[in-house]
């Protein structure tokens, strides 16, 4: 009540100025008084700001966290049911065995065709996830103690699944997978079992890339080269078996193209050099060293798709195809020097992600390159 009261004061004092005069003492003391009100009020309204400002401030970080712990919580979740690196640790037994099989390798494998759905959904489920779903399996028991130095969080190192548990699911998805290969041969008509031999085949080559004693995965340009001839080469194969003819032409091709896929696998050995390592697996990283591997890496991938490209052109008479893939090509290179070259270690996930699509997509360009061109 007293500050409320002086602040009247000098304002009445104020007022009256114009029609009073005032002796200088009263002058002096209306003044300081009007002053030291005025400085309390600026002081109280600037308390009260910061205070605001303070809250505002505490909300809005409140806000930001919520969203950092919620995109964060998204992030860790779709990594972890996908498959890859950053994954969140789950409990839920049917949730890590899904984990397990890796449902982001599944997607280079799971064409369709418009014209017999019903069959191309049966192929895809035989390709993705019951024989990918094998190999990442499969792959994941005989590297636990590689993915105990690398990435402790996997689902077989950090116990969240047993090992007879993991015996028993590759077992299933092999066994799923060659049963629905055989499936397909007769929906299909085959005399010979095109199809269940191509599975056989590509599980075997599984099997030896990631089991001793060959243990293929241990030498960086044969395990590399084999597991990308199976992304590339073994799907097309039966896919043209299925739908089509497998011709000497298409086989020259995929396994040139394959080549590639080399690229893309050694991509993936840039997160476990230090396993490989006191592993005593000579992995591509490891042998030449990150600075080296990168560009092999990168020259395995661009170089090979030009190939085609050239290949579509000029072998095939298909230049509209071959612009497609150029086109295609181009933003590979353009992830590759942002995200791969700069840290292949720190980024692999992130280069893949945006860059590997581009590549599924070249493949397919490819594919119906080939096709229209037989077709003629």
């Amino acid at each position: 009540m007293s500050g409320t009261r002086t602040a009247m004061i000098a304002q009445h004092a104020c007022c009256q100025l114009p029609r009073r005069p005032l002796t200088n003492g009263l002058r002096l003391r209306s003044a300081f008084a009007g002053k030291l009100v005025f400085g309390q009020l600026s002081k109280q309204r600037s308390s009260k700001g910061k205070v605001i400002r303070t809250e505002c401030a505490q909300k809005e970080n409140g806000v930001k966290g919520k969203a950092v712990e919620s995109k964060n919580f998204v992030k860790g979740n779709v990594a972890q049911i996908l498959g890859i690196r950053g994954g969140d640790k789950e409990t839920n037994i049917w949730k890590i065995r899904l984990q397990l099989t890796k449902p982001v390798t599944w997607i280079p494998l799971i064409w369709w065709t418009p014209t017999d759905v019903a069959k191309s959904l049966t192929c895809m489920l035989m390709s993705g996830p019951l024989l990918t779903g094998y190999t990442q399996t499969i792959n994941d028991y005989y590297d636990k103690e590689i993915d105990a130095i690398n990435e402790p969080n996997r689902p077989i190192p950090s116990g969240a699944i047993s090992e007879p548990q993991v015996v028993a699911q590759f077992l299933t998805l092999l066994a799923g997978g060659l049963g629905v290969s055989y499936t397909l041969d007769r929906w299909a008509g085959h005399e010979f079992p095109t199809l269940l031999c191509l599975a056989t085949f590509g599980s075997f080559i599984s099997y030896i890339y990631s089991a001793p004693p060959l243990k293929l995965k241990q030498s960086g340009w044969i395990g590399n080269y084999a597991l990308g001839s199976s992304y590339i080469a073994l799907p097309w194969w039966a896919g043209q078996a299925l739908f089509g003819h497998l011709t000497l032409d298409v086989i020259i091709l995929t396994v040139l193209y394959s080549l590639a896929g080399l690229g893309i696998a050694i991509v993936n050995d840039f997160k476990s050099i230090e396993g490989d390592r006191k592993m005593g697996l000579n992995s591509l990283p490891v042998a030449f060293g990150p600075e080296v591997a990168k560009w092999i890496t990168v020259a395995t991938i661009d170089v090979t798709q030009i190939a085609v490209a050239a290949y579509l052109a000029v072998g095939r008479h298909e230049p509209t195809y071959a612009a497609v893939l150029t086109a295609l090509i181009l933003p590979q290179i353009f992830f590759q020097y942002k995200y791969f070259i700069p840290d292949p270690i720190e980024n692999d996930v992130k280069y893949q992600a945006r860059a590997q699509p581009f590549l599924v997509f070249g493949l397919l360009t490819t594919g119906l390159a080939i096709g229209q061109s037989n077709a003629l």
